[in-house]
């Protein structure tokens, strides 16, 4: 059977369309992180606002322990540490690749075919 359109299907279905997580680059935060004391604790989608990356990168971040974001879980929940938060990104001011071709050695000297 072939109906017009979702929301007839999911009405008499019974079947509602699960809501999808938004996993873009959460607005910049809204407070400023040098305000807050160090001992503060921040969620997942707060931590990604002020480092502008996505929740999801965040996740993949916490499946390397030697990440150098450093978090904690506090009832089943991702919690990151100011003080952890403005040390990686004291640590992490220069984010951009290098522009250095790969063919160039460390030394700075170009190879010959």
């Amino acid at each position: 059977m072939r109906y017009k359109d979702d929301t007839e299907r999911s009405e008499s279905s019974g079947h509602q369309k699960r809501p999808r997580k938004n996993r873009g680059v959460p607005p910049p935060a809204t407070f400023d992180i040098d305000a807050l004391p160090g001992s503060a604790n921040l969620t997942a989608l707060e931590a990604a606002a002020v480092i502008r990356r996505t929740p999801g990168a965040l996740e993949q971040w916490r499946r390397n322990p030697n990440h150098p974001l450093k978090w904690r879980y506090v009832d089943g929940r991702p919690l990151y540490r100011v003080d952890a938060m403005r040390e990686y990104l004291a640590g992490n001011v220069k984010t951009a690749k290098s522009s250095r071709p790969h063919s160039v050695p460390e030394d700075g000297r170009a190879t010959r075919p």
